[in-house]
């Protein structure tokens, strides 16, 4: 019993050894979609650990009879599928503004929640590819429902 005790704990360590992976300590980036009138994003990632960081995205939209912003930040946990690719996820919130040209809606500030998974190939040189799908669960007037964001990013690291 002791042997087959002892022969999981081996087998258990250099399994998560070889699962370990080396994320970026920063990557910055644009992060392109549009789902909910918001088509670019600049994107900052941060490293927190082995397998966690932090997501910043600033976007910005000017449309026909609209202006607009949305911040979102999210945390990550990032986990190795093979090699470079990996698979994530996170959530988190955040908020956004429109500001509409006719009179047909009022100008609008919102909060919003969200939820993101992906994957991403880390390249041998400094470069990210993701691509993610993000719901967003909107609090406002105007923006009061669910929204289903897919995006591919593009991210240096450094």
């Amino acid at each position: 019993m002791k042997k087959i005790i002892l022969l999981l704990t081996v087998f258990t360590s250099f399994t998560f050894a070889a699962s370990a992976q080396e994320i970026a300590d920063n990557a910055i980036g644009l992060r392109l979609g549009d789902s909910d009138g918001f088509g670019a994003e600049i994107s900052y990632q941060r490293a927190l650990g082995d397998n966690n960081r932090l997501e910043a995205d600033l976007g910005w939209r000017s449309g026909n009879d609209y202006d607009g912003f949305k911040l979102t930040g999210l945390y990550q946990w990032v986990w190795q599928l093979d090699g470079n690719f990996n698979w994530y996820a996170g959530a988190g919130g955040g908020l956004g503004s429109y500001s509409f040209d006719d009179g047909d809606f009022d100008d609008e500030t919102f909060v919003f929640v969200a939820g993101d998974i992906g994957i991403e190939y880390n390249f041998d040189i400094p470069l990210l590819l993701s691509l993610d799908f993000r719901p967003e669960l909107g609090f406002g007037d105007f923006r009061d429902d669910l929204d289903f964001d897919i995006a591919l990013g593009i991210r240096y690291q450094f």
